[in-house]
């Protein structure tokens, strides 16, 4: 079942489609109206979406070809979270390519309802769409998943935090996969001693890691 959210914890009312046109953006001016990406692959390989232009930086095709890559032989039926979701890219191309169900996160109210309505234009079952941060999800009942992925803006410093909490109250299931991404000048954070490192990659400005949750004893 979809459903999402407009404040925290309400269901969001039906909203109107958006206009396809972007706004005219002048020389050295940050994008003002929509930007676009694509999937890479699975039942919606090819198409392509717009979001807001808020302070989204979405994971470059080229880290999400490879992360998904990682995960091909994961994803069939996971049931996924995508914590700082903004354009929701990750946790679209992770319904794209079978996961069974994925908690979207989102702190723009903009950037939740396009998502919302693009989920509903693509009929996507198994969605949810959460309008709050990080920090207020983490802090409700947890559920157990079996791949997170934690993408906040570099700024934040939300990395260590979020790992920290996902690990302490239950929100990954052992065994269960975590994918981070950073800015690549920045070292990792400490992270929780039950995350086992998998894989790791740069590309540009971005480092991104795979993780396997193994609780200690």
């Amino acid at each position: 079942m979809l459903a999402a959210c407009d404040t925290y914890g309400t269901l969001c009312p039906s909203v109107s489609p958006r206009s396809s046109k972007s706004a005219p953006i002048r020389p050295g001016a940050r994008p003002s109206g929509p930007r676009q990406l694509r999937i890479i692959g699975g039942r919606w390989r090819g198409r392509r979406f717009r979001f807001p232009a808020a302070e989204i930086r979405p994971t470059p095709d080229r880290v999400r070809e490879t992360l998904f890559n990682w995960l091909m032989a994961r994803i069939g039926g996971a049931r996924c979270l995508d914590l700082y979701a903004g354009s929701g890219a990750l946790g679209l191309e992770a319904l794209s390519r079978g996961a069974s169900a994925v908690q979207f996160v989102e702190r723009d109210g903009a950037a939740c309802r396009a998502l919302r309505e693009l989920l509903l234009s693509w009929q996507a079952l198994g969605a949810q769409v959460q309008h709050g941060t990080a920090e207020q999800f983490l802090a409700g009942a947890p559920q157990s998943f079996d791949i997170a992925f934690l993408d906040p803006p570099f700024a934040a410093g939300a990395l260590g935090g979020a790992a920290a909490a996902l690990e302490a109250r239950g929100w990954i299931r052992p065994g269960g996969l975590i994918y981070l991404e950073h800015a690549r000048r920045d070292a990792l954070p400490a992270l929780p001693t039950g995350f086992e490192p998998l894989r790791s990659g740069a590309a540009g400005e971005v480092g991104y890691h795979l993780f396997e949750y193994q609780p200690r004893s």
